[in-house]
């Protein structure tokens, strides 16, 4: 941590960060383009679905009271008069002692209050009259006007994340176009004379981009538009050019530290706001979080745990955020046993990379900022506060999964 002025607690650059968090201005799509959206508004319906009385099953609509005496030894004859199918309904009235032959879905007739399924009645003389065995109570096999959605009701609520049978509800009381939040623009700046573009073959000096990727990959889970050209060189012109575009939030990955090499803190000292830099955390201390006008920065390290680690604590938070979506973690946790301790240096959050076996949490050997690696062995993480100085072996902690 030598050469950092200050090291924020990962608390402190939390509370510094969210005050500059709020929801970006809503827009609207087609409802097929609203599944995964934020909801900007409260949705309210102004029509019952369904909007009429219909039929639950094949079968005839008639008046309940017309079967009260029906039984097997004496059965109740009702005249048929009509059909009547979805979309094409019965537009008269039911007399008593009649019926009307009627589909699933249809819109039951007026004047009939039940409908008496194909099965449970003899329809044998041509279909002219049907005979009922049974007595049927009203509302039988009849599905009411407004049994899915009343009329006024608040059916979703703002912030919102859409799934796709919610956009059925939708469509169903005729939203057409969906008020959302906008999607967070994410510029990604990925530093390093060394790193080749993605899909290239590691070679001599040279290493293949991972962060990249990966950060694309976690900010679109997050809900952002991703802009990515590939990885720039170490240098402060290209740098200063890419943490100008036009974007809602700029992640630089490498160049966050106070070696020579790493221009990023300058440049966003010079033209902006570098309002943390330097974390007391392990992996992830060289991060920090500024603004350039109204962007949102975020220095993240170059060795990719450390920038995993970074992204998950600072940006991916910041993206929700401005997305209207949950701030917290979009992982699945677990709590269990530690089969042996986890050690941590005091003063410093850890986040210890583990796997879960037979139950037990067990904390991988390799540990390095650099082994990328490790996370893909591993199923999810431990965060070690800053002050406990670890676990010990069977301390019940929770993970937080990957997957």
């Amino acid at each position: 941590m030598r050469g950092f002025v200050r090291r924020h607690t990962v608390e402190d650059a939390l509370a510094i960060i969210d005050t500059h968090l709020h929801p970006l201005a809503g827009e609207f799509v087609p409802l097929s383009a609203a599944n995964g959206r934020v909801l900007a508004d409260d949705i309210v319906s102004h029509y019952d679905v369904p909007g009429f009385d219909r039929a639950m099953m094949d079968g005839y609509a008639m008046r309940a009271d017309d079967t009260n005496s029906a039984a097997q030894e004496n059965p109740v004859s009702l005249n048929v008069i009509a059909d009547a199918f979805p979309g094409r309904p019965f537009q008269n009235s039911v007399a008593a002692a009649h019926a009307v032959r009627i589909m699933t879905g249809a819109p039951l007739p007026d004047g009939c209050d039940a409908v008496v399924p194909v099965e449970l009645v003899d329809a044998s003389n041509g279909g002219s009259h049907i005979k009922a065995f049974a007595p049927v109570s009203a509302g039988k096999h009849v599905g009411h006007r407004g049994e899915d959605v009343v009329s006024g009701t608040n059916v979703f609520k703002r912030a919102r994340v859409l799934r796709p049978q919610d956009l059925g509800v939708l469509s169903s009381i005729g939203q057409g176009q969906i008020h959302v939040i906008r999607k967070p623009r994410v510029r990604l700046v990925v530093t390093g004379d060394e790193l080749l573009p993605a899909g290239s073959s590691p070679r001599a000096s040279s290493v293949v981009d991972a962060n990249g990727p990966m950060l694309a990959a976690l900010a679109e889970r997050d809900g952002a538009v991703i802009h990515f050209p590939g990885p720039i060189p170490d240098e402060r012109d290209g740098m200063l050019r890419a943490m100008l575009a036009d974007a809602d939030v700029i992640i630089v990955s490498g160049g966050s530290s106070v070696g020579i090499e790493d221009h990023a803190p300058s440049l966003l000292l010079e033209h902006g706001e570098l309002i943390v830099h330097g974390i007391a955390m392990r992996p992830g201390a060289p991060t920090g979080f500024g603004r350039v006008g109204e962007r949102l920065v975020f220095l993240l390290p170059g060795n990719p745990v450390s920038c995993l680690c970074a992204y998950d604590f600072f940006a991916g938070r910041s993206i929700r955020a401005l997305g209207g979506r949950p701030k917290e973690w979009p992982y699945r946790s677990i709590v269990a046993p530690l089969a042996r301790s986890i050690t941590s240096p005091i003063g410093r959050l850890s986040y210890a990379r583990v796997q879960v076996v037979d139950g037990r949490v067990e904390q991988l050997a390799v540990v390095g900022a650099s082994v990328l690696s490790s996370t893909t062995r591993a199923d999810g993480f431990v965060v070690v506060p800053a002050e406990s100085g670890g676990f010990a072996a069977e301390t019940d902690v929770t993970v937080w999964l990957y997957g």
